[in-house]
């Protein structure tokens, strides 16, 4: 089955995971993203320790999983040399995509009128923290800062006990949000360019990710005048099918039952508690508005009554929306995650194994399948020869620094 960006050819010269992760997507659709990588070192990520987490073996869980099925490419650009062996790759490229700073690309003459002066119908794709105008548009940015501060996501979550912001609840939790907004509109920009024959310059945000991920808040924030998200007492919620309970085990169950009366006689024989239809306190949904604490208060001490287990069985073909709060080890056991091969297996370098999470989009039925990440420089040679470079050619760019 062809995949639909397939004969795609992306150039990316960035780092870190935001952009790469927008690069990950393009290649779990088709294309063939080319990562271009310093030769000191490559990309900083591959010597991270992520929130001290070593990686385990020589599995470097935030390399591969942003760059699993790319090519690398090690130019010095700064090197003349390097820089027109990057130059040579755009004149074959669709996209060009980047997180390096204006003042940097500008310094080394692969900014956008540069790009285009070598390819004129080329894609360009640029992520930065802050967007491409303003005073910071041209300063640095990490999601924990642009996305997480800046972009007001951590003013959705309280406080801790001594009254500090929370931390982002796991690594490149922004990155990966802009990463998918990226490939969204590089396949947009494609089709524009296959429709008009124009290209486009894109730019994605940390910060416009930010506040589009949690948008409806940020609009009501100015009507209603809000600072931070509201919470109440869940027992006084007028809708007492939808919230979470607790169950005999300590473990949780998120019930979202929106339409409560189309559910709510299977739901009380399910949990053997007949009053809940009985009585009309709680027979409609107007009266169970009416009465949501007494309510709650029984299907809480229904819940109690039984392991998560017990209720996944009890459950099992309830038409009710309900699932469990699911660590993050039971993923790789859910059925429906398996069955949808949401967590793709492969092996790294060395041949350790290792699953990684596929990007969200499947087409036509087929799942998606990855590689791992490569080597820094692991595919210099052959790019280049792909670009009608020969090998003494290369060999003098190896000795005059310009390549790994």
């Amino acid at each position: 089955m062809s995949r639909p960006l397939e004969g795609v050819r992306v150039v990316e010269v960035a780092s870190w995971m935001f952009v790469p992760s927008g690069g990950s997507v393009l290649v779990d659709w088709g294309a063939d993203v080319i990562k271009v990588e310093n030769p000191a070192g490559g990309d900083p990520q591959r010597g991270l320790i992520t929130s001290g987490l070593i990686p385990a073996g020589t599995v470097n869980f935030m390399v591969e999983q942003p760059n699993r099925g790319k090519r690398s490419v090690a130019l010095n650009i700064a090197h003349p040399d390097g820089r027109e062996a990057l130059m040579k790759l755009v004149e074959t490229a669709d996209v060009f995509l980047t997180n390096y700073l204006e003042p940097v690309r500008r310094r080394l003459d692969i900014d956008n009128e540069a790009i285009l002066a070598r390819n004129p119908s080329i894609v360009i794709a640029r992520g930065t923290g802050q967007g491409p105008a303003g005073p910071d548009a041209e300063k640095g940015g990490f999601d924990g800062a642009s996305f997480w501060a800046r972009g007001a996501v951590a003013a959705v979550f309280p406080p801790d006990a001594a009254g500090w912001p929370q931390g982002q609840p796991s690594p490149a939790f922004g990155d990966v949000m802009g990463g998918m907004a990226l490939a969204g509109a590089i396949a947009a920009a494609l089709l524009k360019r296959e429709r008009t024959g124009e290209p486009s310059v894109i730019d994605v945000s940390l910060l416009a990710t930010a506040m589009w991920q949690v948008s409806p808040l940020v609009v009501a924030a100015k009507l209603f005048g809000l600072t931070s998200l509201p919470r109440g007492d869940r027992r006084k919620n007028p809708n007492p099918g939808v919230g979470v309970f607790r169950t005999a085990d300590d473990r949780y169950i998120s019930l979202i039952l929106l339409q409560s009366d189309r559910y709510w006689d299977d739901f009380a024989v399910r949990l053997e508690r007949p009053i809940l239809v009985d009585d009309e306190r709680f027979n409609t949904s107007e009266a169970r508005s009416k009465n949501g604490p007494e309510c709650i208060d029984i299907i809480d001490e229904a819940f109690a009554g039984r392991t998560l287990d017990e209720w996944k069985e009890r459950l099992a073909d309830f038409d009710g929306v309900w699932t469990p709060f699911q660590t993050l080890t039971e993923l790789y056991d859910d059925p429906q995650v398996v069955a949808n091969n949401y967590l793709p297996a492969m092996e790294d370098g060395a041949g350790n194994p290792v699953q990684l999470v596929a990007s969200p989009a499947q087409f036509d039925e087929t799942p998606v399948e990855v590689e791992r990440a490569p080597e820094l420089g692991e595919h210099t040679e052959l790019v280049l020869a792909e670009l009608g470079i020969d090998w003494d050619e290369i060999a003098a760019l190896k000795s005059r620094g310009a390549i790994l």
